[in-house]
């Protein structure tokens, strides 16, 4: 089961829970020459790109990350991590790394693969085609945080 996000707080920020419900629809698939124009976007090692296509969102920052479902994990990180829901716990984690501007590997020591609940991002996860993607937002702003990581 996916960790919590904050759409399962009581209170949520509008519009960006609103946008993740339906960012299925604000997602493009294909080679990155075609997406060029996307808000953000996440390239896959078989050389095809994930684009955002979400409306504007005045004083949140998004972010996506994705990975092919089917991808071996590397052994490395399968030893680190393990292996169960490993590309969604990645995409989860990489998109709070560009939220925050934090290296991986400085998120791995202080987080491994979790999206801890004290921070300000909002996520979900996705699985489209052959796909795992995260969307996430964040607060544009100074002092926000995403897991303690102040951007």
């Amino acid at each position: 089961m996916p960790p919590p996000s904050d759409l399962d707080r009581l209170v949520r920020p509008r519009p960006v829970p609103g946008l993740l419900a339906v960012a299925e629809r604000h997602l493009r698939i294909g080679v990155p020459a075609a997406l060029t124009d996307a808000a953000t976007r996440s390239h896959l090692d078989d050389g095809r790109c994930v684009g955002w296509y979400g409306p504007r969102t005045p004083g949140w920052r998004v972010a996506i990350d994705a990975e092919r479902a089917d991808a071996p994990v590397p052994p490395a990180l399968a030893r680190r991590f393990g292996v169960e829901d490993f590309w969604a716990r990645w995409t989860r984690a990489e998109c709070c790394c560009k939220l925050s501007n934090v290296p991986v590997a400085a998120w791995w020591r202080r987080h491994g693969l979790s999206t801890p609940a004290d921070g300000s991002a909002v996520w979900r996860t996705l699985w489209l085609a052959d796909l795992v993607v995260t969307v996430g937002f964040v607060p544009d702003g100074r002092g926000a945080a995403v897991g303690g990581c102040s951007l």
